[in-house]
């Protein structure tokens, strides 16, 4: 083991060594604007309620989109589906993000989800909390949709895409 002196350079460094699943996090601006971005920092945070957590970058064009909206989506890729994940974490592209995968719009809250997917959360921000370079949303679950048949993960780790 060795001992990294730049504490931002070792948290880089270290978190390539955690695999991460990859999700496809889209937003609905205040003029309708559909936003998408790829995200790996998305984890459950309690059975009770159903809630997840996602961080953002307070730099990406999510993070203002979500700050200023009610509901956000959460989609699970599949290992198929990298093509998504590679375009939606490009930056500048706008509503050219929707042009790969299959998308479909929630007709309650508006949001673009994608099909195909092993999973897709439908959710509604409930807590902001702000810290460091991003903001962390804690969003209660409205809906689940759940793939009819297995599919292999897409996951990030070491600086690339693998599939399991």
């Amino acid at each position: 083991m060795e001992k990294v002196e730049d504490l931002q350079l070792g948290l880089r460094q270290g978190m390539r060594c955690l695999a991460s699943g990859v999700c496809i996090v889209t937003g609905l601006g205040s003029e309708g604007e559909r936003c998408a971005m790829t995200a790996s920092s998305v984890t459950s945070v309690s059975g009770e309620p159903p809630s997840l957590l996602v961080c953002i970058n307070k730099s990406a064009t999510m993070d203002a989109i979500l700050e200023s909206s009610e509901h956000l989506c959460v989609n699970v890729l599949a290992a198929a589906q990298q093509d998504v994940s590679e375009v939606c974490a490009t930056a500048d592209l706008g509503d050219e993000r929707f042009s790969v995968g299959e998308w479909e719009v929630d007709q309650t809250s508006g949001l673009s989800y994608l099909l195909n997917t092993p999973a897709v959360f439908l959710c509604k921000k409930q807590k902001v909390v702000s810290y460091g370079t991003h903001s962390i949303y804690i969003a209660d679950i409205c809906e689940v949709l759940l793939a009819n048949e297995k599919q292999k993960a897409l996951v990030y780790a070491d600086g690339g895409y693998h599939h399991v």
